[in-house]
C-alpha cells in the first residue's frame, strides 16, 4: 500500500540535503584554498598562514551555522545562522584574499588572463562598488525580513535555499567591496567604505529594533524567542561591523606609513644629493 506524502517530511529532506551539500562545499573550498597555499610555500613563495587560518575558520563557520543545531528558540537559532553566513564566515572568506592566491598560483597564460579580466569586467566592477554592495545586502535584509518571504521559506524549501545562498552572497560581495584586499578594477577611497559600513551598519540596527517589537509578517515566534533573537542581531552586527571598520583602519594605517617611509626616501635621497654636489672637486 502506498504511504500517504507528508509534507513535514519533505521539508525535512531537503533541510537534510542543503546541510550535506553545504557541508560538502565548505570542506572542498578549504581544501582546495589549503592546498593551493601549500603549493605557494612549496615553490618558495610567502604566504602568511593567517589567512590559511581565516579561510579555514570561515568554512568551518558557514558549514556549522548551516548543519549544526544552534541554541535557542526558532528565530534566535535562525538569527545566529543569518550572522554567521552573512556577516562572520564572509569577513574571514575575503581577509585571506583567495582570489590573489588563486591568480599567483596560475602560470602566465589565457586562464590567469581570463580570471583576471572576470574580476575587472565592468558589471563586476559595477557590483562590487561600496553604494551598489550596499544596497543589495540592506535591501535584501528588508525584504527578507519585513515581507512574506521569510514565512513562505517555511512552506517552500527550495526558497529557503535561494535565500541562504543569496545571505552569503551578499555578505561576501559587500565585504569584498569594503576591504578591497584582492586586485579590482577600481579602488574605492576609504572614506567611501567607511560610509558604506555606517550606512549598513545604521540599516541594520533599524531593522534590528523593528524586529524586537514586530515580527515578520505571515510568522508567529514567541515574544521572548523574536526578542532574544533581535537583540543577537543588533549586538552580533555591531561586532562583525567594528571588525570591518578595525579592517579598515588597518588599510589605513598601512597606507600612511608606506607614504610617509617614500616620502622619507625621497627627502634623504635629495639630501645625499645636495650634500654630494656641494662637495669640492678633487
Amino acid at each position: 500500500m502506498r504511504q500517504a506524502h507528508h509534507p513535514g517530511a519533505t521539508v525535512a529532506e531537503w533541510g537534510a540535503v542543503a546541510e550535506l551539500c553545504s557541508d560538502a562545499a565548505a570542506l572542498a573550498a578549504a581544501s582546495v584554498y589549503l592546498l593551493g597555499a601549500r603549493r605557494l610555500r612549496r615553490r618558495g613563495d610567502t604566504w602568511p598562514w593567517a589567512r590559511d587560518v581565516a579561510f579555514a575558520a570561515g568554512c568551518g563557520a558557514m558549514g556549522w551555522a548551516m548543519s549544526a543545531k544552534t541554541p535557542g528558540g526558532p528565530f534566535t537559532g535562525h538569527m545566529a545562522q543569518h550572522l554567521i553566513v552573512g556577516m562572520v564566515a564572509p569577513l574571514l572568506l575575503v581577509l585571506a584574499r583567495p582570489l590573489t592566491l588563486a591568480l599567483r598560483l596560475l602560470p602566465p597564460g589565457r586562464v590567469r588572463r581570463g580570471l583576471l579580466r572576470a574580476a575587472h569586467a565592468g558589471p563586476v566592477a559595477v557590483l562590487l562598488s561600496p553604494p551598489v554592495a550596499a544596497m543589495a545586502n540592506v535591501g535584501g535584509l528588508w525584504l527578507l525580513y519585513r515581507s512574506g518571504l521569510l514565512a513562505a521559506t517555511h512552506q517552500h524549501p527550495v526558497l529557503g535555499v535561494v535565500t541562504h545562498v543569496h545571505v552569503l552572497a551578499a555578505g561576501l560581495i559587500f565585504t569584498f567591496s569594503v576591504c578591497q584586499l584582492d586586485p579590482v578594477r577600481r579602488r574605492w577611497s576609504l572614506a567611501a567604505r567607511g560610509t558604506a559600513v555606517l550606512t549598513v551598519g545604521a540599516a541594520h540596527s533599524v531593522l534590528a529594533k523593528g524586529l524586537y517589537g514586530a515580527p515578520p509578517p505571515g510568522t508567529s515566534f514567541a515574544t521572548h524567542d523574536l526578542r532574544t533573537g533581535a537583540q543577537l542581531m543588533y549586538y552580533g552586527g555591531d561586532l562583525v561591523e567594528v571588525a570591518l571598520a578595525v579592517a579598515l583602519a588597518v588599510q589605513w594605517y598601512g597606507t600612511r606609513g608606506r607614504a610617509h617611509a617614500r616620502r622619507s626616501a625621497r627627502e634623504r635621497g635629495e639630501d645625499l644629493a645636495s650634500v654630494t654636489a656641494a662637495r669640492p672637486e678633487a
